[in-house]
């Protein structure tokens, strides 16, 4: 390809990074997001699909000139950074592909979010790369952000569990849940680009409805890392309820979520709680009133209000499902890996 013109830190020294699968929503916002960061540079931006078209033709929107290509081993020769837009059962071998040749690796697929193979099996089918099915963290950095920073490989959370693990964190590592139930609502980009049918025009205009209400492969991802907060094996979360739902808006998440805790907590306690565990996160911001997807549009925070509700305690978490929920986390992810600000180039 030829040398494009792209934003310099004052350094000049940049990791150079390749996007593998651009044209979807979330990899196409990755793209864009490296193209303007100071630290990084751009190299590669692959696709299945679409090959030899300019990113900002696909996406007008976005400003980067760079054409789509094939993946090609050799353009891994001459970068240090990999992120991966690719669907999952797809991801795995190129994760593996790049970690074999030292690259530092965001995934954004569900490949490597869960730490028990036989569940992931059971919701995506069989692994790509089994052995390296361990390797990753998993890269919510208000959960865990000194492992990400230690780490090569981060798997991306997916967009629900980050809004839902971030309304609930305080609460479960606490051991204060014994079930919550959590109605979520996304923006029709959530379904992807290739959503099918049911994410069209006529079929969603004014219009809400759930989907895969049972058995969707997002729950086992909440309550798994959920789990992992509670403070010992007794105050492990007994039910866990996740139904999703389409609202008719390109982007944007809503969870709402109504927990039952093993003893009651008034206002007072749940607001200082949460503004306690949330007081030093640049990107969590926990509000008086409630919060809305167009609060976020387009930003990288998540923001929260919690309530002392009749029966349980209510919790809402608002964030754009592009960009906390996939790409603009990836970058914070990577900035922490890289040993860069957290926020460079998404705050």
């Amino acid at each position: 390809m030829a040398e494009i013109a792209q934003p310099t830190g004052a350094d000049g020294a940049r990791a150079r990074v390749i996007v593998a699968g651009a044209t979807g929503y979330a990899g196409a916002l990755a793209a864009q997001l490296v193209w303007k960061h100071p630290a990084l540079e751009l190299a590669e931006i692959t696709s299945r699909s679409e090959t030899g078209t300019a990113l900002n033709e696909l996406y007008p929107r976005y400003d980067v000139p760079l054409e789509l290509s094939e993946l090609n081993p050799a353009y891994l020769q001459g970068v240090e950074v990999g992120i991966v837009a690719y669907p999952h059962g797809a991801a795995a071998p190129v994760v593996a592909e790049m970690r074999g040749m030292g690259l530092v690796v965001v995934d954004l697929s569900a490949d490597f979010r869960l730490d028990d193979l036989p569940t992931y099996e059971k919701f995506y089918g069989p692994h790509g790369d089994p052995d390296l099915f361990d390797g990753a963290v998993y890269g919510l950095p208000e959960i865990e952000r000194q492992a990400v920073a230690g780490s090569s490989l981060v798997a991306n959370p997916g967009c629900y569990p980050t809004a839902s693990i971030l309304a609930l964190a305080p609460l479960a590592e606490a051991g204060l849940i014994e079930d919550v139930v959590i109605d979520a609502k996304s923006g029709i980009s959530g379904a992807g680009r290739g959503g099918g049918e049911t994410t069209g025009f006529t079929h969603v205009t004014e219009n809400v409805f759930p989907y895969k209400a049972t058995g969707h492969r997002h729950r086992p991802e909440i309550l798994e890392k959920l789990n992992k907060l509670v403070p010992d094996a007794g105050a492990e979360i007994e039910t866990l309820t996740f139904v999703p739902h389409l609202v008719p808006v390109d982007q944007g998440e809503l969870v709402s979520c109504y927990v039952r805790t093993r003893t009651d907590l008034d206002q007072s306690e749940l607001d200082t709680m949460y503004k306690a565990r949330y007081a030093e996160e640049q990107f969590v911001t926990v509000r008086n009133a409630a919060p809305g997807m167009r609060d976020v549009r387009g930003s990288n925070q998540c923001h929260i209000q919690v309530l002392a509700g009749d029966d349980r305690v209510v919790v809402f978490a608002a964030i754009d499902n592009l960009w906390k929920g996939a790409a603009g986390q990836a970058i914070q992810n990577l900035n922490l890996m890289l040993g860069l600000e957290e926020g460079m180039g998404i705050s």
